[in-house]
């Protein structure tokens, strides 16, 4: 898979940045997306021989096809204009998070092959395209980075998350920081996407086509993990809290369906930019999308 993306990757970056309408970004768009659903499918089919706990797998692919398409628009475009930086921020708070509890400790884990090391490995993976991406936004390219229009405040968002894990955590591990960690993962990915969406609405001009499918891509991983957790949630348990047991699998819930109900506006625009004008067609939220 590396090497797929590595090769799609520099194809891109020989190419003009995406513009409305071209034929061939949206060829190379479509063989990223090809690439990630082949392994997507080879994973479920072969690895895990179709379980149900894969889905978990599978969500951490979609997560990391969200950060290879801002890898192919900072390489091809030689810029990082409209990329939140702080959005990246949560999301290797929220991958490193998920990584320390999912490496050392086996509960929250698919209970398939994919859980014995791929399912890690997706995320390290992912992490290690996060820290990457951050690199180029902070030293490669600081310059076209919009400092000004990132403006959502990230620290607060980190430190809630983790404050909230502290309290609603599960017991799966029956270790608290390892059980923390995990449920700090899950509600920092689910509010890592308001940096991001503050920006695309703030700022002046369209936001680029792959800037809105890592939105999009992000929201799919969060449906997918979201379908296991509706039939798993009822057997996570935890300490006695608020009368009961259940509370930590609610949470859970509630952590997915946010992060889903703040893309509702965006999902709208978003299809409707896909269905008239292409993949390739930049994004323009500014004058339409609430403001957060």
């Amino acid at each position: 898979m590396i090497a797929t993306l590595a090769s799609l990757m520099e194809s891109h970056s020989s190419e003009k940045p995406f513009k409305k309408g071209s034929q061939k970004s949206q060829s190379g768009l479509l063989l990223v997306y090809v690439a990630f659903l082949t392994v997507a499918g080879y994973v479920y089919h072969v690895i895990a021989d179709r379980a149900f706990s894969s889905l978990l797998t599978l969500s951490a692919v979609f997560q990391c096809l969200a950060f290879s398409l801002l890898g192919v628009q900072i390489i091809g475009s030689d810029s990082v204009a409209g990329i939140s930086a702080k959005s990246l921020l949560l999301d290797a708070f929220a991958l490193a998070s998920r990584l320390v509890a999912t490496v050392f400790e086996v509960s929250y884990v698919p209970f398939d092959q994919t859980g014995d090391w791929i399912y890690q490995a997706i995320d390290g993976l992912s992490l290690a395209m996060v820290l990457w991406l951050l690199y180029r936004v902070f030293v490669v390219q600081r310059t076209t980075y919009e400092a000004d229009e990132d403006a959502f405040p990230a620290i607060p968002l980190a430190l809630g998350s983790l404050g909230l894990a502290a309290v609603f955590h599960a017991n799966l591990n029956q270790d608290k920081f390892y059980d923390t960690l995990w449920m700090c993962g899950v509600f920092a990915s689910a509010i890592s996407v308001l940096p991001q969406l503050w920006m695309m609405a703030h700022r002046s001009g369209k936001s680029s086509a792959l800037t809105s499918h890592f939105v999009a891509v992000m929201a799919v991983a969060r449906v997918v993990s979201g379908a296991y957790m509706w039939h798993a949630y009822p057997e996570i348990s935890a300490d006695p809290l608020f009368g009961n047991t259940k509370y930590a699998g609610y949470a859970i819930m509630i952590a997915h369906a946010v992060h889903l109900l703040l893309l509702g506006d965006f999902a709208y625009f978003y299809v409707k930019n896909v269905a008239k004008a292409g993949l390739s067609a930049d994004l323009d939220l500014s004058p339409q999308v609430w403001q957060v």
